[in-house]
């Protein structure tokens, strides 16, 4: 090992702690963690998990070099410490100590802020079970792997006893912590390790404790024996400028931890793709909630891009922050330094001459009231769908599902995001446990401030009672429920049975309905009237169907059904209506409050999101809109048609 990787092995040591009982003399240790910020430990969520799942509030004590203090859990990734076998991206847990952090100076490790997941060798540090456990250990090891979303996989050339659980991978070519150790393998060597990206999962947490990090590695702190994590690293030879270096790293992070947060995943994603020229990187896009997670990006592979790519993204973020009012003089100063050394002056205007791109500009000061978002169409924005495809011959019913997203730039076509890997498909009440993640995910990634992404759920006609404007990720709630879907964004069904090139019907329908400015509830079926599909295809381009009864049974689904035949793409319906012919008096009601929610509209794209504010109003409690909490929007916009089927027909598994 080379002078530097020793230095830097001895302070991935000091970082490195143990995890034991409050009362922990002579007694077996938990397992090992690391510090990452002041006061704050990282370490497996396995490791607490049996000793806390009683009692999540229960004191326990951290040991390294130089510390002995008592610590409570802050927060884990465990969606159920119930569970048998701890997920991969659900074993993580920050420890925060007791007290003051300036009680305990202690070495910090320096995580990556690259989100790519580490392959090849690493350095695995960790405390040993066997008394005394007076230091950390390491041994080399390699990834070889991957696994789920952060999993990674460690060569089966080593074995890992108990006790290093939890502790840090030390990627010893960058000199960064690149992930915590998770557990040994099953009947054979090596083990399994969590990438570091999986810390952006703790959300709010992440953000405070990752600008801990940074604030404390840009204080330039030195060890015991005069060294400092950075300055171990490797990195561009001092060329005049030429070169981005870890010290420039930490100098540009270090400023950014000092802004507010982003507000949201879209506005980092935007930002560093200027800064990059309109040049993608070549991975999927990892959750972006911080600045610091947006200047990850500008690499390719391992390596950064030049120093003007990282100091335009600089001067993005530094004029977004200076648009909402925040002023950040020691960002902009040292930006413009740091520019000066930089020999290729006449390229110093890609930097210099930065402007927020219109998307990202403020609001203007003087609107007020409630703004009405309109719906998306064809180039005008992100949208969510999700496919749910009833499996052919089950009893009871059961739906395979998929993710889509349409990324609203007009150019590609949408793509699949992520797909249901079950055997025999989801019962209805099974869905929103196994969406809950991935479309959670999904959705807090592309929602924008204050505009988060509409969710499009696209199911057959004889579904379409089902409830999606309830959903919540843990449960199914009315909307006196806060947490439910259909208050904080845009939900609206489609019809699965239109996926593919839409037929001319509906796409002329759609035409002449989006030129119309004034519209009309047409209450359909008609007390006394009968029908037909001529009526349905002949009604006026500004009547959309309002129905006081469930829209898949009944009287109901036939009109339905009429209603997609020929061509029409809106439609509102009571999903816990009668399903008899005759009409209660608050069906009145209905019509007459549903007449007033369309004569609000001065665009058909207006629609969703009026639906919306209703629900936010019933779900808040600000207002009397009872009437609206079972209704159900069907907006299926054909010229965003669903992907096409797939060929094979799902059947029901023997």
């Amino acid at each position: 090992m080379t002078e530097p990787n020793e230095r830097l092995h001895a302070l991935a040591k000091a970082a490195t702690v143990h995890l034991l009982p409050a009362d922990g003399e002579d007694k077996p240790l938990w397992g090992s963690g690391f510090f990452v910020a002041p006061g704050w430990v990282l370490t497996a969520a396995h490791v607490l998990r049996q000793h806390l799942r009683a009692d999540r509030e229960l004191t326990f004590r951290v040991r390294g070099e130089g510390v002995d203090a008592e610590a409570r859990l802050a927060e884990w990734l465990l969606t159920d410490p119930d569970r048998p076998v701890v997920p991969l991206d659900e074993d993580m847990a920050l420890v925060r100590l007791l007290g003051e952090a300036e009680e305990y100076p202690h070495e910090c490790v320096w995580l990556a802020d690259r989100a790519v997941r580490h392959s090849g060798p690493v350095k695995v540090y960790g405390y040993y079970p066997e008394p005394p456990h007076t230091h950390a250990r390491a041994v080399d090891a390699d990834i070889n792997g991957q696994e789920d979303g952060y999993g990674l996989i460690i060569k089966p050339d080593i074995d890992f006893p108990a006790g290093v659980s939890g502790g840090p991978l030390l990627d010893p070519v960058t000199g960064a912590v690149v992930g915590l150790v998770k557990s040994r393998r099953k009947q054979q060597d090596g083990g399994k390790a969590v990438a570091i990206a999986a810390m952006r999962r703790f959300g709010e947490t992440y953000r405070a404790v990752i600008a801990a990090h940074d604030r404390w590695h840009g204080t330039e702190p030195v060890s015991e024996s005069g060294d400092n994590w950075i300055e171990q690293q490797a990195g561009p030879a001092a060329d005049g400028g030429a070169g981005w270096t870890p010290a420039d790293r930490r100098e540009a992070l270090n400023l950014l931890a000092a802004l507010p947060a982003p507000p949201d995943a879209p506005t980092v994603e935007i930002l560093a793709t200027r800064a990059r020229s309109g040049s993608k990187w070549p991975s999927p896009t990892p959750d972006l909630r911080t600045w610091r997670d947006g200047y990850g990006l500008l690499y390719e592979g391992a390596h950064p891009l030049g120093p003007l790519t990282f100091l335009r993204y600089l001067k993005f973020v530094e004029a977004y922050a200076r648009s909402r009012g925040e002023a950040c003089p020691a960002l902009g100063a040292w930006i413009e330094r740091r520019l000066r050394r930089d020999p290729r002056r006449e390229m110093h205007a890609f930097v210099r001459d930065v402007r927020l791109p219109d998307e990202l500009r403020p609001a203007p000061a003087e609107r007020t009231g409630r703004i009405v978002i309109p719906y998306p169409g064809p180039g005008e924005g992100p949208t969510v769908a999700v496919l749910l495809d009833p499996v052919i011959g089950s009893q009871p019913t059961r739906f395979f599902w998929q993710i889509w997203l349409d990324g609203g730039d007009g150019t590609s076509e949408p793509e699949l995001y992520q797909t249901d890997d079950s055997v025999h498909g989801r019962l209805p009440g099974e869905l929103i446990q196994a969406l809950r993640r991935p479309l959670g995910d999904l959705l807090r990634a592309k929602d924008r401030q204050d505009r988060p992404v509409p969710l499009e759920v696209a199911l057959p006609a004889e579904y379409f009672d089902t409830a999606v404007h309830r959903w919540r990720f843990d449960d199914i709630a009315q909307l006196d429920d806060a947490g439910h879907l259909g208050a904080r964004r845009r939900v609206v069904l489609r019809s699965l049975a239109r996926r593919g090139d839409p037929d001319k019907l509906w796409a002329d329908r759609w035409q002449a309905m989006t030129a119309q400015r004034r519209f009309v509830g047409w209450r359909t079926p008609q007390r006394g009237v009968v029908t037909t599909g001529r009526g349905y295809r002949d009604a006026a381009f500004d009547r959309i169907p309002v129905m006081c009864r469930p829209a898949g049974r009944g009287p109901g689904r036939t009109a339905m059904k009429l209603a997609l035949e020929n061509g029409h793409g809106v439609a509102l319906w009571h999903i816990e209506g009668h399903v008899t012919r005759t009409c209660a008096d608050d069906c009145d009601t209905l019509y007459a409050k549903a007449q007033e929610l369309l004569g609000t509209l001065d665009s058909l794209a207006e629609l969703p999101d009026r639906l919306r504010q209703l629900r936010q109003d019933i779900s808040e409690r600000r207002a009397d809109h009872s009437w609206a909490e079972p209704l159900a929007l069907l907006y299926d916009d054909p010229r965003r048609p669903l992907p096409a089927e797939e060929t094979e027909t799902l059947d029901a598994p023997l």
